[in-house]
C-alpha cells in the first residue's frame, strides 16, 4: 500500500556460512521473541543500472545461492515494473554492507514491459509481494490491481498472483476466486488494500496470500476503536494454482489517532511469512496522519483450527466462528528505533549461535521524507 513515504532500505552482501536449518521447517519453528540487531538505510533514489531503487515492498532469500529477491512497487511510473537481486552481508551485531546484483523487468505474456498508468491504466499492475521458489526456479509476485471508480471511464483491474522466470519473463498465473475480483460497486476488494502478503510453505507445495484490508462485505476498514474488520488469508495448491481454502483473520485497531482526527488513517496486513504448514507470522502496519512513524506489530497466527470461509460471501453478515488465532510477538513501537513503512519479511542466514535471523524491509514510496530501512532481528527460540 502506498500512503506516504516510508522507510529506509537495507541490503548487504554475503552471509554466514554453514546454514543448517531448512528454509521452511517441516515442524513448527519456535519463536519466543525477536532481538533487534541493527538497521541499514539505503540512500534515497539510489541509482542501479539506470533504475531508481525505492518502493521495496517485498523481500525473499534463497539460502542456496545466498541471494535476496526484492520487488519494487513502482507501477512503471519511474522505470518499468521490476525486481532486484542483492547480497546482504550480516554480522552478529548488525548489517554490514549491501550489494545489488541485478535488476529485471517483470514482463507481460507478450514479452513486453508493463506500461505506466498514463500509457494504459487497464494493463499496469501494482506490485507488492515476492517469493522465490528454488524448486521451480521461478518468482511468484502479487499485484493489488486497481479500482478507480472516479476515473472516466472507470478503471477496474483484478488483483493477480503471477509467476515469472528469473529473467522476468512471464511464466503463468494463479486462479483468482470471484470474491477477489474488482467491482465498480462497493463489493469485493477495496482499492489499494488487496494482495499485500505472500508466502510458501509445506516444502513449496502450498502458497498463502493475504489481503491488506477487508473486502467491502467482510467489514469496515480498521479504526482507532475496535471494529469487526476481517481480512482473508487464501490458501493455494502451488501445483494446480487453484484456491483451496480461505481463512478469516481479525485486524487490530489503528494504533494512533490522526491529526486532525478526521484525517487519513489505516491498519492492514502488509506481509505474511510461513513458520510451518499452518503457522504464519502476520505483520500489521498502522499509519495515521500527523505521525511520521508507522506502528508495526508482528503476530503469530495459527490456521490449524481455522474454519474455511471460502463459501461465505460476507463475514459481516456471517461472522466466522473459527477465525485464525493470533498472538502478539513484537510491537516495534516499543523499540527505540524510528520505524517507517515496513512491508516485507524473510529469513536470513543463521547466526554463529545457531539462531535464525529475520530481515524486515521498508517501502519509502520514493519520498525523501521516508526511509528505506532493512531491519535485522535474531530469532530467540
Amino acid at each position: 500500500m502506498k500512503f506516504r513515504l516510508a522507510l529506509a532500505v537495507v541490503f548487504a552482501c554475503g552471509s554466514f556460512s554453514g546454514w543448517s536449518a531448512p528454509f521452511f521447517p517441516p515442524s513448527d519453528t519456535s519463536i519466543s521473541s525477536l532481538k533487534f540487531l541493527g538497521e541499514y538505510d539505503i540512500p534515497f533514489n539510489y541509482n542501479f543500472k539506470s533504475t531508481t531503487v525505492g518502493g521495496l515492498s517485498g523481500i525473499d532469500y534463497d539460502r542456496k545461492t545466498d541471494t535476496y529477491y526484492m520487488i519494487c512497487d513502482d507501477r512503471s511510473a519511474i522505470n518499468p515494473v521490476r525486481y532486484y537481486t542483492a547480497k546482504i552481508k550480516i554480522t552478529p551485531t548488525g548489517i554490514d554492507t549491501v550489494e545489488f546484483l541485478d535488476v529485471h523487468s517483470l514482463l507481460q505474456p507478450n514479452g513486453k514491459p508493463f506500461p505506466s498508468a498514463k500509457e494504459d491504466p487497464a494493463l499496469v499492475p501494482d506490485p507488492e509481494a515476492i517469493r522465490y521458489n528454488p524448486k521451480t526456479k521461478q518468482i511468484v509476485w502479487t499485484s493489488e490491481g486497481e479500482r478507480n471508480v472516479k476515473a472516466t471511464p472507470v478503471v477496474l483491474v483484478d488483483p493477480s498472483i503471477n509467476l515469472a522466470n528469473p529473467d522476468g519473463s512471464y511464466a503463468g498465473k494463479f486462479d483468482i476466486p470471484e470474491n477477489l475480483k474488482m467491482k465498480s460497486t462497493d463489493n469485493g476488494p477495496r482499492q489499494n488494500g488487496v494482495l499485500e502478503g505472500i508466502t510458501y510453505t509445506d516444502d513449496y507445495k502450498t502458497l498463502f496470500v493475504s489481503l491488506e484490508e477487508p473486502r467491502y462485505e467482510d467489514g469496515p476498514r480498521a479504526d482507532v476503536v475496535k471494529t469487526d474488520s476481517w481480512i482473508r488469508i487464501y490458501r493455494y495448491d502451488a501445483a494446480t494454482k487453484k484456491n483451496t481454502g480461505q481463512y478469516a483473520y481479525a485486524l487490530e485497531p489503528v494504533a494512533k489517532k490522526p491529526k486532525p482526527e478526521t484525517a487519513f488513517k489505516v491498519n492492514g496486513v502488509s506481509e505474511i511469512f510461513a513458520l510451518s504448514a499452518n503457522k504464519l507470522l502476520v505483520m500489521e502496519r498502522s499509519f495515521s496522519t500527523g505521525h511520521l512513524a508507522c506502528v508495526i506489530k508482528v503476530f503469530v497466527a495459527d490456521l490449524k483450527h481455522a474454519g474455511n470461509v471460502a463459501d461465505v460471501n460476507s463475514l459481516t453478515e456471517n461472522p466466522p466462528t473459527a477465525p485464525a488465532s493470533k498472538k502478539l510477538l513484537l510491537n516495534m513501537d516499543d523499540m527505540t528505533q524510528y520505524i517507517d513503512n515496513i512491508e516485507g519479511i524473510t529469513y536470513g542466514p543463521d547466526l554463529p549461535n545457531g539462531h535464525k535471523t529475520l530481515l524486515f524491509i521498508g517501502d519509502n514510496n520514493f519520498n525523501f521524507l521516508e526511509k528505506a530501512q532493512v531491519l535485522l532481528f535474531e530469532v530467540i527460540p
